[in-house]
Order: C-alpha cells, then structure tokens, then sequence
C-alpha cells in the first residue's frame, strides 16, 4: 500500500535479494497468441499492487497477449481509484472498502492480483478459487498457521478446478536460481547439504514515531508495524529467504528455536530483531537472521554449505537440463517474470500451484516467531499436522482476523506491548 512520508518503501530492499535483473529477453514462438485477451484486476492499491499490474500488462506484450485491466479494490477506495484512472477504468469499476474484493470478483475479471496486507490473503484467496479465478499472491500468504493451512486448501481446490495460482516469492521466479536449485538441489552437483545461514538484516523501516491508532482504518494504513497484520517482520520479509531454505533443502524444518526483541522501533507492536535456528532433520540446520534497526552491520541473502562447495543459492553451477519452458519468455526483472509466469500457465490452461510452497514457507517464518515470542522450541507438527499435540499453537489465530475488519469487530491493539518469553503466545 502507499506509503506516507513518515514511511519506508520495502521495495527499496527488496533490489538486495533479487538475482539476474537485466536479462535479455528469449520470446518463444509457441506461447505467443495475438488476439488473446486476459482480465486482470488488482486487490490491494499500493506501492506494490501497482506495480504488479504494470508487469502484468507488460508480461502480456511478451507473451504477444493483451492484458486488459477491468477491475481495482483497496480498503480505501480512492487508491482504488487512482490506479484505475491510471488504466482508464471508469469508477464503477473501482471498488472500496472490507468486502471491495468480492466486488472484484463479481467483475468478468479472469486472473486477480492479490497484494493487500498479509491477514486479508487467505480469505481473498478462498474467494478467488470459490469462483474460479486465476490468483497471484504476494508474500506472505499468512500470518498464523490456521491462515497457512487455508492457502494450502484452496491450492488443492484450485488444482481440481484448472487453477493458476502463482505467488511473489521472487527467486522462485528467478532464473539464476532455478538454475541453481536444478543442478545443486535435483542433480547433486555438490553432494550432501550440511546446513546454512539466512539473513535479512538492514536498516528501520516504516513508521518513526508512534502511531495512535483509533479505529481500524488506522491499523490498515499502517499495517506493516503490526503483529495482526504484518506476521511480524521475520514473516512479512524474511520470508524471502526462508522460501529459499526450505526449496534448497526440499522441505519444511522439523522444528524451531528462536528469541527476539525490541530496542529501538517507536510504533506498533512488532520486535527488531529475530534470531532462529531451523532444524531440518538428517543434521541439517540453517540459521536464521533478521533486524531493523540502523547503524548496524547488514547483509540480505543466503549461504549453503554442501560436501563439494557453497552457494548463495544463484550462483551454483549449470545444471545438466533446465526445468524452465523451452518458450517461456525471460523477463528483465524478477517481478516482472512473476507475471509473465503467470500469464504463460493460464494461455497453457495448466494447473499450476505455487499456493502449498508459499504457504509452507510463510508457516515456517510463523514457526519462528511462535518459538521466539515464547522461548519454547516448537514443532512443525504443532501448527501444521497434528491439532491434538499443541491446539494452542495449532489453532493460533491473530486478531483482528480479515474477517473483523468486514463485521467491524476490530479490537485496536496496544502499542509497544510484545509478547514476552516463558509466557503463553
């Protein structure tokens, strides 16, 4: 969402875990359809959303598609309308508040973009595949693990029903890393894989004084310094490397144990700093770092340590046979190529779910937090398998939920309470 002046853009990081950005462009033949026409419309009229639906209209010239843009949402309808006007939409179909995604969806809209705040992504997701839209969900997915588990369920939905649902975890899209996963993760190029690092340690970023909230507009417009929100920051950013852990080691960590705190951030309720260890099975563990707080060292990125060498996860060897689509078009940006994917699988009419890997990683982030907000070591089976070994932490629901904010039963959190370790989460 647009950020005030008393706000960072997260975009302006992003640029620091993103691999292969000026690529030239390979058009395949066989993808390419003049003539065909994909409606698209966006949730969630911010920085991010924005930009989104400018890659999907220019994905849709590589791909030889028109993308005709036919729908806008936001909590705040005169963001919807300003990105409206700027793709010419009448304001009728330019829709505002809690309930402006089932507007969209009662559109002759065929693919959404979904980039709101985290909370509201499992239901607007449910809602896309419940009336058989294509989906591209930003990341994260979720912000506690009943959310998590809902993403995954409509991912298996859209798999029965021809679905495409592609997400915003942007290595994933990334050809460098691909490449790298095929030939270190598939092929074995470095053997065995003994453990790791991942960090997103940079500068504060959002708000610099305290919020005040009053009322529920309050907490959407501000909705990244917000546990209920956000996830937290392990969750709503770190999730970027998170997702690369759990795809180069080829599942979800068996368990977590992690601490955090909070020095120096002025608003909202989230920590600075969060410091986990992930522990995959099979003596595998990666560690897991990230911080906001300025003046202090930074690095975003990854290390894995295998038998035969190490990877930052986009710099591995060539794999001996590229999983990539022989006329898929290469993208000049990793946000762009998310698009295009996206596109590409929808002309093809094949089912695709990247719904179950984005949701396992945004659990994964969600396992650390839980482990370091309450001091305990947590199981992936606590929050993800088995509602009977800890309903606690299985049934964890934040508040307010997306839900809330449509019935209007918003409880305002405390600012610059966070929860404290050795208490119940």
């Amino acid at each position: 969402m647009t950020m005030g002046k008393r706000r960072v853009s997260r975009r302006q990081f992003i640029g620091t875990v993103g691999a292969g950005l000026a690529a030239p462009l390979i058009l395949g033949a066989e993808v390419k359809r003049q003539g065909t026409t994909f409606k698209v419309g966006l949730i969630g009229c911010g920085g991010r959303g924005n930009r989104a639906l400018s890659d999907s209209v220019e994905a849709g010239k590589l791909l030889g598609f028109n993308v005709e843009v036919v729908g806008t949402a936001d909590y705040f309808k005169d963001r919807a309308l300003r990105t409206g006007r700027r793709f010419r939409l009448p304001p009728e179909r330019c829709f505002g508040g809690a309930d402006c995604y089932r507007k969209l969806l009662e559109t002759d809209v065929e693919i959404v973009l979904m980039a709101t705040a985290p909370l509201f992504r499992p239901l607007h997701l449910e809602a896309c595949i419940e009336a058989g839209r294509h989906a591209f969900i930003e990341k994260p997915v979720a912000v506690d693990p009943p959310g998590c588990r809902r993403v995954i369920a409509a991912g298996e939905l859209a798999k029965k029903k021809g679905l495409v649902i592609t997400s915003g975890t942007e290595m994933r899209h990334n050809w460098n890393f691909i490449h790298t996963h095929q030939a270190i993760a598939v092929e074995k190029a470095l053997g065995r894989l003994y453990g790791g690092r991942i960090a997103f340690c940079i500068g504060h970023m959002f708000w610099r004084g305290p919020i005040n909230p009053k009322e529920p507009a309050d907490l959407v417009r501000s909705w990244q310094n917000w546990i209920a929100l956000s996830g937290d920051h392990i969750v709503e950013q770190h999730v970027h490397n998170i997702d690369v852990a759990n795809w180069f080691v080829g599942r979800p960590p068996v368990s977590a144990v992690g601490f955090a705190g909070r020095a120096r951030r002025p608003a909202g309720d989230m920590c600075d700093f969060f410091s986990v260890d992930y522990d995959y099975g099979d003596g595998v563990h990666i560690h897991s770092m990230c911080r906001q707080i300025n003046g202090c060292w930074n690095w975003t990125g990854h290390d894995f340590v295998y038998e035969k060498g190490r990877t930052s996860g986009s710099n591995g060897p060539k794999p001996k046979a590229s999983p990539i689509p022989a006329d898929l078009p290469k993208a000049p940006n990793d946000s762009m190529q998310e698009q295009v994917d996206t596109l590409y699988y929808v002309s093809k009419r094949q089912p695709l779910d990247q719904a179950r890997a984005v949701a396992e990683s945004t659990a994964t982030a969600v396992l650390g937090r839980i482990s370091a907000y309450t001091g305990q070591r947590v199981l992936w089976d606590e929050i993800m398998v088995d509602p009977n070994k800890k309903p606690d932490f299985y049934n964890l629901t934040l508040k307010p939920t997306g839900e809330d904010f449509e019935t209007g039963n918003v409880e305002i959190p405390k600012e610059g309470v966070i929860p404290i370790p050795g208490r119940p989460a």
